[in-house]
């Protein structure tokens, strides 16, 4: 009996078909069905039912798939220890994220763990954040980047990489501009408040009827704003989202509604915006990295939790 065997017994099983398992284990459908054979020839007895126009396992085929499944475990802890121990890691590593946001330098983050463990291989996969979430909670992610609001998700360790403060602009023929010659106003406008340094700004509540341009939901920036407008007793009304802050910058200057955007994206666009710092309360967007609080599955995993870790800030 073959490891080979086994594993190709397991992944018929699991395919309901030897098509889709030589498939899967891109090796020829013949050979598949050679290595069952032999195999039901060394048990002596047929592991599937062929009769039907579906795979499907017979008794004996039931009371083998356990112990079939635990030998492969067996022997891939086995690789896994002895990898590890070594420190020549292989394996397949999953990161998700809602955004990919260019400060962060993803596409870097992976070329250089890439560089460092050549042998494992990464997968990058955008998902909505409660899919994602629940993803690494189980298992199916090794590492996760989502917004997240003043608390991490059950059952997950965080790191924060992202903290800006959020601020709203409008461009120049919006009602909060006041009045301009092309620059920025010099005179309030009607419902904007100055600060005592001279500062324009606008309350979280006053945004309560306003039709808002903002990023997606998953976004560090989405969560702040809408975990303070349900405080506050209202739900936003969001009428534009992309996911390119400048790009927010870009439909407020065209007089499409007020942004709310990072303090820092406001440099794009800025002579054709006027910037507003939103109070009571101050925002802050956060987005952070998560990870199974029982720890990663295996050293791959371990290995580039801790690479991304280091790599990117931390505001925790």
């Amino acid at each position: 009996m073959e490891l080979r065997q086994l594993e190709y017994f397991v992944a018929v099983t699991e395919e309901a078909g030897f098509t889709r398992a030589a498939a899967r284990l891109h090796v020829a459908q013949p050979g598949v069905s050679a290595q069952i054979r032999q195999l039901e020839r060394e048990l002596g007895q047929p592991l599937f039912d062929r009769s039907a126009r579906q795979v499907r396992l017979t008794e004996v085929g039931e009371a083998v798939l356990p112990y079939a499944r635990a030998a492969l475990a067996a022997v891939a802890a086995a690789r896994l220890v002895v990898d590890e121990m070594t420190g020549l890691l292989r394996g397949h590593v999953v990161m998700g994220t809602v955004s990919a946001p260019s400060v962060l330098d993803l596409p870097g983050l992976l070329a250089d763990f890439h560089d460092r463990h050549p042998a494992v291989e990464i997968s990058l996969r955008e998902s909505d954040p409660e899919s994602l979430t629940e993803a690494v909670r189980a298992g199916r992610m090794d590492l996760g980047l989502i917004g997240i609001g003043s608390s991490v998700p059950p059952g997950l360790d965080a790191q924060v990489v992202i903290d800006q403060a959020l601020v709203a602009a409008v461009g120049l023929t919006h009602d909060l501009a006041g009045k301009s010659d092309g620059g920025l106003a010099h005179e309030p406008a009607v419902g904007v408040a100055h600060d005592s340094a001279g500062t324009s700004a606008i309350t979280l509540r006053e945004l309560a009827d306003r039709a808002l341009i903002c990023l997606p939901r998953g976004t560090g920036l989405r969560a702040a704003l809408d975990e303070a407008c349900a405080a506050a007793g209202f739900t936003p009304h969001v009428a534009f989202e992309a996911s390119e802050p400048y790009v927010l910058g870009q439909l407020a200057a065209k007089g499409l509604g007020l942004a709310v955007l990072p303090e820092s994206a406001v440099t794009v666009a800025k002579d054709d915006l006027r910037v507003l710092e939103i109070t009571e309360p101050r925002l802050r967007g956060r987005m952070a990295l998560i990870w199974r609080a029982t720890g990663p599955s295996g050293p791959a995993a371990r290995a580039f939790i801790d690479h991304a870790r280091h790599r990117l800030p931390d505001f925790s």
